[in-house]
C-alpha cells in the first residue's frame, strides 16, 4: 500500500521531511505546523499543487533475492519518490488490523505495488484503488484481479462522494449506498488535507464507515491526544468531530527497507455523526483562533469578540458549564 499523492509546492510552514513528501523521511527543525499550528492555513481547503516530489512510503512486499528482478521490473526504490518498501510481516500485520469482511468495498490510498490491495480484493467484494503515479497505475491494472478499480488520479482532486457512492451501491445491490471502508497510508506532507478531505465527505451522509491510515508517529500522537495533554489541539478537535481516533501499533524504521529515520503509527478512525448544522470550515476557523496563542485562557481570546463584553462571555461560559 504505497501512497504516491501528490504533493504540494514548498511552504516555509512545512518542515524538510514534510516538503520532501515522504513522511519515513528525517524530522525537521520544525514540527509539523500544518497539524497543529492556527496559522497553517486551513486544512479542508486543499493545499496548492506543485512538483510531484515524493508520493510516501510504497508498501510492497519484498521477497529475499528478489532485488534484482524488482529492479528490471522498475519496481526498486526510486530516490525522486522517496520510497520505502514495507516488510512482509508488517503488510500482514496490517491486514490483520483492517480485518476485510467478505461484503466491505475499500477505498484505498495510493496502492502502489498492491501489495495490500491483492490480500483485500481475495477477502473483500470491491476495491477502488486511488493511485497518482500513472506508471503503476497501468500495472496494477494488468495484474490485480476483477475486482480492484484502479483510479489514477489524485486524492486531493478525484470526485471521492461518486466512487463511495457507485462502489458501495455496486457491492450492496440496494438504491441506498452502505458506508465504504477506508484504508492508506498518507504522505505527510498532505496527511492534513485528506484527513479532512475524508471528514468532509461524511458531512452530508455517512459516506465511510471507519477508516485505517498509517502516518507519522508525531501526527498520530496529535490526532489521539486527549483534553488537556501536550499533543491536544487542532488536529485532534477536528479529528474527533467527525470520528473517534485510536491507535493500534507503531511501525519501527526497520519495518521498511531502506530504512527511513521515523517512526510511523497506524490510527483507526470510526466514524461518527458531527453535530448538527456544524459548519466544519467556520468550527475550524473558531478552534483555529483559540488555539492561536496557547498561554491564554478561553475567556480572554473569545472576550474580544464578544458584542457583550467580556463580563457577559464569562456569564455565558459558566452557564455552558465552561471553565474560562
Amino acid at each position: 500500500m504505497g501512497l504516491r499523492q501528490r504533493a504540494p509546492g514548498p511552504d516555509r510552514h512545512i518542515p524538510a521531511a514534510e516538503r520532501g513528501g515522504l513522511r519515513h523521511r528525517g524530522r525537521g527543525r520544525h514540527q509539523h505546523r500544518r497539524d497543529v499550528d492556527p496559522r497553517g492555513g486551513s486544512l479542508l481547503r486543499p493545499r496548492r499543487r506543485g512538483t510531484r516530489g515524493d508520493r510516501g512510503t510504497l508498501l510492497a512486499a519484498q521477497a529475499p533475492g528478489r532485488s534484482r528482478r524488482r529492479r528490471g521490473r522498475g519496481l526498486r526504490p526510486r530516490k525522486r519518490f522517496a520510497q520505502h518498501f514495507l516488510e512482509p510481516p508488517w503488510v500482514a500485520k496490517l491486514v490483520e488490523a483492517v480485518a476485510p469482511r467478505p461484503a466491505d468495498v475499500f477505498l484505498e490510498i495510493g496502492p502502489g505495488t498492491g501489495a495490500l490491495t491483492r490480500p483485500l480484493a481475495s477477502r473483500t467484494a470491491l476495491v477502488l484503488a486511488v493511485e497518482i503515479d500513472r506508471d503503476l497505475a497501468a500495472r496494477l491494472r494488468l495484474t490485480l484481479p476483477a475486482n480492484v478499480e484502479v483510479v489514477e488520479g489524485d486524492i486531493l482532486e478525484v470526485d471521492l462522494r461518486r466512487l463511495a457512492s457507485r462502489g458501495a451501491t455496486e457491492a450492496a445491490g440496494e438504491e441506498r449506498p452502505a458506508p465504504i471502508r477506508v484504508v492508506g497510508n498518507l504522505p505527510y506532507n498532505i496527511s492534513s488535507p485528506i484527513l479532512f478531505r475524508l471528514l468532509a465527505l461524511n458531512e452530508e451522509r455517512q459516506a465511510w464507515s471507519d477508516a485505517t491510515l498509517m502516518v507519522q508517529e508525531e501526527v498520530a500522537d496529535r490526532m489521539v491526544a486527549a483534553p488537556g495533554g501536550k499533543n491536544y489541539g487542532v488536529l485532534a478537535i477536528l479529528v474527533g468531530v467527525g470520528a473517534a481516533a485510536t491507535r493500534l501499533f507503531t511501525l519501527p524504521p526497520g519495518a521498511c527497507r531502506p530504512m527511513p529515520r521515523v517512526r510511523s503509527a497506524v490510527v483507526r478512525l470510526e466514524a461518527r455523526p458531527a453535530p448538527e448544522g456544524l459548519d466544519l470550515r467556520a468550527f475550524e476557523a473558531f478552534v483555529r483562533h483559540l488555539f492561536m496563542q496557547r498561554r491564554k485562557t478561553l475567556l480572554n481570546r473569545l472576550a474580544p469578540g464578544w458584542p457583550c463584553g467580556k463580563e457577559a462571555a464569562a456569564r455565558a461560559m459558566a452557564k455552558a458549564g465552561v471553565d474560562p
